[in-house]
């Protein structure tokens, strides 16, 4: 089978949203967010279990409803930096925001990283619904859908202007002819658009695998359009079988109408798997998991990041769901316009609301090791996904894993038995993109 499936490893450290009770259990470090060997050591388990990526999710606004991992952990780039020089082969995703950054300092940063690993660095572009980051970086409020989205796709254009400053052969580093650079092998962006004006060129070189890799999260028709636009590979949203296959393949459409070859976008599928000797011993361990993260307080704080970090601790609980609708906007806009509809279809308190922003739902992925392998062989083969992002609670869960499927998925022909490749984009298949200036001298020659 040539079709291959994808794993990504994204560590929950203390616990981030919907898992506001990981810091209890005793087997996680109250530091583990902290920590730079815990990182180092999830990425070098899951590079022993050849893992494509370790993925790194983010955000810039914090008060204190936030969960404990959101509290106090490492910035996304300084901490894969690190890992780098402690791994050989695993991908380094970092999340990043593109409405809170600038194209060329950030461009530098991850062509760092770049080159630091060896060409295994992604960027997961994000463009913030956390409302309180505007007023981290001197602005009176968040930027609307249309201006964050627009401003998204030219940030990413830009940095990718940026990374191909030097072509490949730009340092010849001749000390016979006392040449370290060829001039004519380096250009400036001078880039002027709607959202940014950056002359360039960047200081630094592509690396081994060109670029950086691009992913993104897109669930709104601005998310969704963006992601075939420009992403590598994307996060989706997940749902049931037939809302997942629904949303590949309307990804991969999109990708094919903008001129793109749908194979090189790799969507990955969020996946919390609970893996325990028998059916039953998983499904009571998944039981427990959401008992463990299921108290009002945390369910009001996660309903209310959908609203731009909006405190419903004011209302009350069991009159009917306030109307936050203009909170929406400058939010989460399609998760907070879903839940502001199911509470006026279905009359809903705000109680209520809190309680279904954490509703119990079974993942397919739990069971003894051959129940999950049967699973993800299922969905996969079902056009669901390319990969899979998964997210463990602990160590010893994500070595269940290790020991008892990823062993049936490679006999069965799944998943690879060895890296094929030492970059991220080697490892999903990816093309390395030309230098547009050296393919624009190449065609023009004939």
């Amino acid at each position: 089978m040539s079709r291959k499936i994808h794993l990504a490893l994204h560590p929950y450290g203390v616990g981030g949203p919907g898992q506001h009770g990981l810091w209890k259990d005793p087997r996680v470090a109250k530091n583990a967010s902290i920590d730079i060997n815990y990182y180092i050591q999830q990425a070098q388990a899951a590079e022993h279990a050849l893992f494509d990526a370790l993925f790194i999710v983010d955000s810039q606004f914090i008060n204190h409803t936030y969960p404990a991992h959101y509290l106090n952990r490492l910035e996304p780039l300084t901490l894969l930096s690190a890992v780098a020089t402690h791994t050989r082969h695993i991908g380094l995703v970092g999340t990043a925001s593109s409405t809170y950054n600038s194209p060329f300092n950030l461009a530098r940063r991850f062509a760092s990283l770049d080159h630091i690993s060896g060409g295994r660095a992604g960027w997961n572009v994000v463009t913030s619904f956390d409302t309180g980051t505007a007023r981290n970086y001197g602005l009176d409020e968040h930027l609307d859908y249309t201006t964050r989205y627009g401003r998204a796709l030219e940030f990413v254009q830009v940095a990718r202007g940026l990374w191909d400053s030097y072509e490949d052969d730009a340092f010849p580093a001749d000390v016979e002819r006392g040449v370290f650079l060829e001039p004519g092998r380096l250009h400036a962006l001078d880039h002027a658009g709607e959202h940014f004006q950056v002359a360039g060129p960047l200081n630094i070189s592509r690396s081994p695998q060109g670029q950086p890799v691009i992913f993104q999260a897109g669930v709104s028709e601005e998310g969704r359009d963006l992601a075939a636009r420009v992403a590598e590979g994307i996060y989706a949203p997940g749902g049931s079988l037939e809302q997942a296959r629904a949303y590949y393949t309307d990804i991969k459409e999109r990708t094919a109408a903008h001129g793109r070859d749908p194979e090189h976008i790799k969507i990955f599928l969020h996946g919390g798997p609970v893996v325990a000797a028998t059916d039953e011993a998983a499904r009571r361990r998944e039981r427990e998991i959401f008992e463990e993260d299921n108290d009002l307080e945390g369910n009001l704080a996660l309903l209310g990041r959908s609203f731009g970090a909006y405190d419903f601790s004011g209302h009350d609980l069991d009159a009917p769901f306030p109307d936050v609708a203009h909170l929406a906007e400058r939010g989460g806009r399609t998760a907070a316009n879903h839940i502001i509809e199911r509470a006026r279809a279905e009359r809903l308190t705000l109680r209520q609301v809190a309680a279904s922003a954490n509703e119990f739902r079974r993942s397919p992925f739990v069971g003894a090791p051959t129940t999950v392998a049967d699973a993800i062989e299922t969905w996969f083969e079902a056009g669901t996904f390319d990969g899979i992002n998964l997210a463990f609670r602990t160590n010893d869960e994500l070595e269940l894993f290790v020991d008892g499927v990823v062993p049936l998925l490679q006999k069965r022909g799944l998943f690879r038995t060895g890296y094929e490749a030492d970059t991220l984009r080697g490892h999903l298949g990816l093309p390395v993109p030309e230098n547009r200036h050296t393919r624009e001298r190449r065609l023009a020659q004939g």
